[in-house]
């Protein structure tokens, strides 16, 4: 069973990040998108967060859902109930943030590895988008 995965960034720089438990359906249907390239941006409105709205397409529940994250969190929105408006969005505090509706929070970057995703945060926030990479970490 896969356990985490990495980001890697347009200067070659690697991030990693575990998997929630409490997340089974979200990781399930995430990992099975692995690997894949989309440009995050910056979020203005819910903190330090870099996000992306072409997440892949998966159809997933809510499950481990909030507005409420911490630093390092990775989220989803998810596709049940269509009442949720971030089905399709995916995002990355790096910081402190509140979403804007609940997603489903699934993986955490390893601590050691979080000055880096603060990095490459405030990097996206002085200069705009980058491309990500995504992949399953072996």
């Amino acid at each position: 069973m896969t356990t985490a995965f990495k980001i890697t960034t347009a200067d070659q720089v690697i991030i990693r990040f575990r998997f929630y438990n409490e997340a089974p359906v979200t990781v399930e249907s995430f990992t099975k998108a692995l690997p894949f390239t989309e440009t995050f941006f910056h979020a203005r409105t819910s903190g330090q967060e870099i996000w992306t709205d072409k997440a892949p397409a998966l159809e997933i529940i809510q499950e481990n859902a909030s507005v409420f994250t911490e630093i390092g969190e990775v989220v989803l929105g998810p596709t049940k109930p269509k009442r949720v408006r971030t089905a399709g969005f995916m995002g990355i505090y790096y910081g402190e943030g509140k979403g804007l509706d609940a997603c489903n929070i699934f993986a955490k970057v390893f601590d050691e590895d979080l000055s880096l995703l603060q990095k490459l945060g405030n990097k996206i926030w002085m200069h705009g988008t980058e491309n990500l990479r995504f992949e399953i970490l072996i």
